[in-house]
């Protein structure tokens, strides 16, 4: 399958590498291009892409406002979510405006070919370290009790089981050894709790996780 993808960053230079890095790769099309949030939004009603690699800060409208946008219409590609800085507030929001995970500029050119194909099979794109620190930092900070939370109520206790196993980074087959269920069992739970909880992407659940307090930052 060949991955459609959208590049928006407001830096002219970034963006003409990107998009000269995925034209070269095998199984991606570049679909479009964005200079700002408004552009990217324009641009993928119109493109319809598989993937946003979404600049954070951009001018006008920035990339959170432009992935809660996009995410909210019709067509919901998966947005990955492109910053400088490796602690940044706004890589938090992008997250919970349901980014499916987040990449730094600098990341080597095929690991970024690799998230995108990462992303679109449905992965969570929060390996490195510096994303669960920074989760847990600003999670910490606007932490409700988890009866504040009612939609977590639906969730059956092997659903929730799964879903503090995702919190803690654990991939579909990590939850599936450690719960000895198969791997086609453990999407369904990530599929159905995904759905009570009208969560967009996967890393919006770890950030519910976390903003609930059914997952507390490591060392408490």
């Amino acid at each position: 399958m060949t991955v459609r993808l959208l590049v928006a960053d407001d830096q002219a230079l970034i963006r003409a590498g990107l998009i000269a890095l995925f034209t070269a790769a095998p199984g991606i099309e570049v679909a479009g291009e964005a200079c700002d949030g408004a552009e990217a939004i324009a641009v993928a009603e119109r493109t319809r892409p598989d993937v946003v690699m979404m600049d954070i800060r951009m001018p006008h409208v920035d990339g959170i406002a432009a992935t809660r946008a996009i995410l909210a219409g019709e067509h919901k590609p998966h947005v990955v979510a492109l910053t400088t800085f490796d602690l940044d507030e706004y890589v938090y929001a992008a997250l919970s405006a349901g980014a499916s995970g987040f990449l730094l500029k600098d990341t080597p050119p095929q690991r970024i070919i690799a998230a995108v194909h990462t992303i679109v099979a449905g992965d969570l794109l929060m390996a490195p370290r510096i994303t669960q620190r920074l989760i847990e930092a600003y999670a910490d900070r606007h932490r409700s009790p988890v009866a504040a939370v009612p939609a977590l109520d639906s969730l059956t206790a092997r659903e929730t089981e799964v879903l503090r196993l995702v919190a803690n980074g654990l991939s579909n087959a990590q939850i599936a050894e450690r719960l000895v269920l198969s791997e086609a069992t453990v999407k369904t739970h990530v599929k159905r709790l995904m759905g009570k909880l009208r969560l967009a992407s996967r890393a919006q659940a770890v950030v519910v996780a976390y903003e609930s307090g059914l997952v507390a930052p490591r060392g408490r």
